[in-house]
């Protein structure tokens, strides 16, 4: 199956929705950085609220920037999105090694620990918009949940998951939902949706049986009028370059360039989004210390 979020209404409008299947995007995410199984499942799930939380914004430039630090062995987990769907992240300690939780399953809030969660938006305004928490659980989704009730008012639900294969460590399942009341959703209509939240099961169990986005939303909202708005494909994706990269590079200054230049051998710098890893012979280097004169 493709990745691709759906973006629904439900109840007249009192309901908004998202839900995503992600494999394909963590797969990948997983490959480029090598990552642990646990450090993969905190990553997938940080990747898919990214995605669909990217979505969520109107303009074409708009960025999401999600950041959790945490005093569990992960470090930190950051992850970029925009309004096209696409998203990048990485983990501080990709191979993080701790025991299973007490049910057998993945310890993502051991290997996050307690710490904050940061959600940025860039609108394009002077200043782009910063809130912060406490994690309350380390589980992302959720923190994520708070987040939405604490800092932008928006009661939510959200729910993420990501399956691994055993027998070779890969992606096997990912996706996720997530469910926001508008204001003034009436009380009947809260009801309703928090008794069909009791009955569902976790999003791996449901994409683990077949259910596609569209039918995960159905589970939840199904008679509640729901309507599907928009279907979109979503992807792993960076916008790095060797010319962002060389950039990057003058930026720290002629001093700095003349002693790598002094070492007489090529540099070798990796985007920390992607992995990908670009190289600048002394050649380079004396180039770029021409334009860091200018």
């Amino acid at each position: 199956m493709k990745d691709y979020i759906v973006r629904a209404t439900a109840a007249n409008g009192q309901i908004r929705a998202f839900a995503a299947t992600t494999r394909n995007l963590v797969e990948e995410a997983r490959g480029r950085h090598n990552t642990s199984p646990v450090a993969t499942a905190a990553l997938g799930r940080l990747m898919t609220a990214g995605v669909m939380m990217g979505i969520m914004m109107k303009g074409d430039k708009d960025l999401l920037t999600l950041q959790i630090r945490g005093d569990g062995p992960l470090g930190g987990i950051t992850v970029t999105a925009d309004s096209k769907g696409t998203v990048k992240g990485y983990v501080d300690n990709p191979m993080v090694l701790i025991p299973a939780n007490a049910v057998g399953k993945l310890d993502v809030r051991g290997a996050v620990g307690r710490g904050t969660l940061t959600v940025i938006r860039d609108l394009g305004l002077k200043e782009p918009y910063v809130g912060t928490i406490d994690l309350p659980s380390g589980e992302i989704a959720e923190d994520l949940t708070y987040y939405f009730a604490i800092s932008e008012q928006v009661p939510s639900t959200c729910g993420l998951g990501v399956l691994m294969n055993k027998e070779d460590a890969t992606v096997k399942q990912a996706g996720g939902f997530i469910v926001q009341l508008m204001p003034g959703t009436e009380d009947a209509v809260i009801d309703k949706l928090e008794s069909n939240l009791s009955g569902i099961m976790s999003v791996t169990s449901m994409l683990e049986a077949g259910d596609t986005p569209e039918q995960i939303l159905n589970r939840l909202l199904g008679d509640m009028d729901l309507e599907i708005l928009e279907t979109m494909p979503v992807s792993f994706d960076c916008n790095c370059s060797w010319e962002r990269v060389s950039r990057a590079l003058i930026s720290l200054g002629q001093k700095e360039l003349q002693s790598l230049i002094q070492e007489g051998k090529p540099v070798e710098l990796r985007c920390q989004f992607c992995n990908e890893a670009y190289t600048f012979t002394v050649e380079d280097l004396q180039e770029m210390l021409q334009v860091a004169m200018q």
